[in-house]
């Protein structure tokens, strides 16, 4: 049974990272699998190790009037306890509502599109947000579902399996390993706008066209039609 478990998740794992199914799909699919205590599972995610960087970052951010926000098309329940360990517990966190009752896991999505159903967060909702109250967005992304929102943001910093899809789409985007190379790029971009507020190389909120959603999709959809 173990072994076909595996061979299935393998299978739709793939299919998803191909961009030929939806997070939402995955993420319920997974879940019906899930017998697992609550505590166990955030016991887990705790041991998980967390880049030294990244509250460092979060503060000079804050410090210069950015916000900051987590976004995450995944289950969600352990960030906000991640956040409250490495001290930043004041971080928005957009994502899934996972919940567990009677050893069976249950996920909502309150941060989904209300007409497109493909991800379980719509992170190009998010992006667009903050660009409507006339702000620049600055995406850091690792991951498939990441090219949902670094097809719209102003600044993408991308690694692993975000770079290849930020080439292939021609987006411009800088590689990153580390938070500390992005908090070392944000202090010569303050540093810029210090020296010159209107010459400086702060990047200004662009529309771009659609490319994911029911504008482009329709209504309704639970898979991408075809690879993005």
């Amino acid at each position: 049974m173990a072994e076909h478990v595996t061979a299935a998740w393998e299978e739709i794992a793939a299919r998803y990272d191909e961009g030929l199914i939806g997070s939402r799909g995955l993420m319920d699919w997974e879940l019906s699998l899930i017998r697992a205590d609550p505590a166990e599972l955030l016991a887990t995610a705790a041991r998980q190790p967390h880049d030294p960087g990244f509250v460092p970052l979060v503060r000079r951010a804050q410090e210069a009037g950015i916000p900051v926000e987590v976004v995450s098309d995944g289950f969600g329940f352990f960030i906000e306890p991640a956040l409250e360990r490495l001290g930043v517990p004041e971080l928005p966190v957009i994502t899934a509502r996972t919940t567990f009752a009677g050893g069976r896991a249950s996920i909502a999505y309150p941060n989904g599109h209300p007409t497109c159903l493909v991800c379980g967060t719509c992170k190009r909702q998010r992006v667009l947000a903050h660009q409507a109250a006339g702000r620049a967005v600055i995406f850091i992304g690792d991951g498939e579902s990441d090219r949902y929102a670094a097809g719209y943001a102003d600044v993408v910093f991308a690694k692993r399996s975000l770079v290849p899809i930020c080439v292939a789409n021609g987006w411009p985007f800088q590689r990153w390993t580390e938070f500390r190379e992005i908090h070392a790029w944000l202090n010569e971009l303050l540093d810029a706008w210090r020296r010159d507020p209107i010459g400086s190389l702060l990047p200004t909120p662009v529309a771009k066209p659609f490319f994911c959603g029911p504008e482009v999709w329709g209504e309704g959809r639970t898979d991408p039609p075809s690879p993005v």
